[in-house]
C-alpha cells in the first residue's frame, strides 16, 4: 500500500505525466459527447426493444463504445480500423515486404504500417455503415429515407468513425496507454450505471445465489486475468566478457523475460471482431428481397446462433489469434540475431540459428497455456448463460475481460513513464 501511495505522489508531482492523464481524461470526454448525437429519424421504442433482444447487437455496442446503443454518429466506433487492423496482420503472412516492413524498419515502418490500416478502415467504415442502417431501416428503427439522404447518413458515421480513430491515435501519442483499447474501455464503463439500474429495477430475492455465483466468478475471471498478464517465463542469459583497453566488460547473467501471454486482450477483439461482422452481413441479407438469397442467410443465422457452436467458433478463434498476434509481434529470429550482435547467449545454447529454434519453442509452449486461458475465459460467460439464461452475463464476462486487460496495460505504462522520470 505504502508503494501505491509513494507512485501516487510521483505521478501528482510529474507535470508532463499529468498533462498526458489530462490529455486523455479530455479526448475520452470529447467521444462520450460525440456518443450521445444520434443520427436523425430514430423510433427510440423500437430501439430500445430490439436490443433488449438481440444479444448480437449488444457485443457490437462493446466495440463501439456504446454510440450503436442511441445510433450516435459515432454508432461504428474504432470496429472498421480494428477490423482493418485484423487484415493488415493477416496479409504479413503473405507478402514478406509487409512483414518486414511490420517487425524490421524500426519506428518508420510501424508507422508506414498503422497509416495503410488508416486508409483501409475508410472503406469498411463505408460498408458497415451502409450495412448498419440497411438493417435498422428494415427493422423500422429508422425512418425511410430517400437514397441521398441515405447516403448523406452513411457519410455522416463513417466520418464519425475515422474522426475516433483519429481520436485513438492522439491518445496514444499524447496520452498515456493504447488509444484504441481506451475508447472501448470507456464505452464499457460509461454502460456500468445504467445496467445496474437495471438490475436493482429487476432485482428478484430469489435469485440472489445466482447473482453472487456470478460475482464469484467475475472475482475469478479477475485474478486469473491479472496473474496470467503478468506471469513471465524467464530465459537466462549471458554477456560474454569482452576486454576493451584496460576495461574488461560483459560477464554479466540476465534474463529475457517472456511473457505467457504475449498478445494481450487482442485475440479477444479479434474473434469478436470476426465472429460478428459475418453476422452483421447475414442479418442485412436476411431482409433481402431475394428470396433465395434471403432464405439462405436465414438458415446460416439459425444454424449459426446455437450456443454451442457460437461457443466452439469463439474458443477456437481466440486461441488461433492468441498464437497468431504472438507469431507476428515476436520474432525469435530478430531477437537471437540482436543477442548475437551484442555477444550475449542462453547458456547450453548456441548462438544464431539454434539460440532461435529454442526460443520459438519456449514460445510456443508458454502461448499453449496462455492461448487456452484466454479461450476458456471468453467462453465462460456462454457457459453460464446457458445455464441461469441471463444473456447479459455472456456480454458481461467478455466485457469484463476487456476491461481488466485495459486496466493492467495502462498501470504498466504509467509505470513505465514514472520509471522513466526516475531515471
Amino acid at each position: 500500500m505504502s508503494g501505491f501511495f509513494a507512485k501516487l505522489k510521483l505521478i501528482l508531482s510529474d507535470g508532463m505525466l499529468l498533462k498526458r492523464i489530462g490529455f486523455v481524461i479530455v479526448a475520452l470526454a470529447v467521444f462520450r459527447l460525440l456518443a450521445t448525437i444520434p443520427i436523425p429519424g430514430i423510433d427510440p421504442v423500437r430501439l430500445s426493444q430490439f436490443f433488449s433482444s438481440n444479444q448480437f447487437l449488444g457485443l457490437l455496442n462493446i466495440f463501439s463504445g456504446g454510440g450503436l446503443s442511441n445510433l450516435s454518429i459515432v454508432m461504428l466506433g474504432v470496429a472498421p480500423y480494428i477490423t482493418a487492423s485484423i487484415i493488415m496482420q493477416v496479409l504479413t503472412i503473405m507478402f514478406p515486404k509487409l512483414k518486414m516492413m511490420y517487425q524490421e524498419e524500426g519506428d518508420q515502418g510501424r508507422k508506414k504500417f498503422s497509416q495503410y490500416s488508416r486508409l483501409l478502415s475508410i472503406p469498411l467504415a463505408f460498408i458497415q455503415g451502409y450495412a448498419y442502417l440497411s438493417l435498422f431501416q428494415s427493422q423500422g428503427i429508422v425512418d425511410q429515407l430517400p437514397w441521398m439522404a441515405f447516403m448523406l447518413n452513411v457519410l455522416i458515421i463513417a466520418a464519425g468513425s475515422v474522426l475516433l480513430m483519429w481520436i485513438g491515435e492522439l491518445m496514444t501519442e499524447f496520452g498515456v496507454g493504447n488509444g484504441v483499447s481506451l475508447i472501448i474501455f470507456a464505452g464499457i464503463v460509461a454502460s456500468v450505471p445504467q445496467n445496474f439500474a437495471q438490475l436493482l429495477f429487476s432485482f428478484n430475492p430469489a435469485q440472489i445465489p445466482l447473482y453472487m455465483g456470478f460475482v464469484v466468478a467475475a472475482l475469478v475471471i479477475i485474478y486469473g486475468v491479472v496473474v496470467m498478464t503478468e506471469a513471465e517465463r524467464p530465459v537466462p542469459v549471458t554477456y560474454a566478457k569482452r576486454v576493451r583497453g584496460n576495461k574488461m566488460y560483459g560477464g554479466v547473467s540476465t534474463y529475457l523475460p517472456l511473457r505467457l501471454n504475449q498478445a494481450g486482450v487482442i485475440p479477444i477483439i479479434f474473434a469478436l471482431s470476426i465472429l460478428l461482422f459475418p453476422q452483421l452481413l447475414l442479418n442485412f441479407a436476411a431482409k433481402s428481397s431475394v428470396v433465395w438469397l434471403s432464405g439462405i442467410a436465414s438458415a446460416l443465422l439459425s444454424w449459426s446462433g446455437g450456443a454451442v457452436i457460437y461457443a466452439v467458433f469463439y474458443f477456437l478463434l481466440v486461441f488461433l489469434f492468441t498464437y497468431f498476434y504472438t507469431a507476428v509481434t515476436f520474432d525469435p529470429n530478430m531477437l537471437a540475431t540482436n543477442l548475437q550482435k551484442n555477444g550475449a547467449f542462453v547458456p547450453g545454447v548456441r548462438p544464431g540459428v539454434q539460440t532461435a529454434e529454442y526460443l520459438g519453442t519456449v514460445i510456443t509452449r508458454i502461448t499453449m497455456v496462455g492461448a487456452l486461458f484466454l479461450g476458456v475465459v471468453a467462453v465462460l460467460p456462454l457457459i453460464m448463460q446457458s445455464l441461469t439464461g441471463l444473456s447479459t452475463l455472456a456480454i458481461g464476462g467478455t466485457a469484463l475481460l476487456i476491461v481488466v486487460s485495459v486496466v493492467l496495460d495502462l498501470v504498466r505504462k504509467i509505470g513505465a513513464q514514472i520509471s522513466l522520470r526516475e531515471y
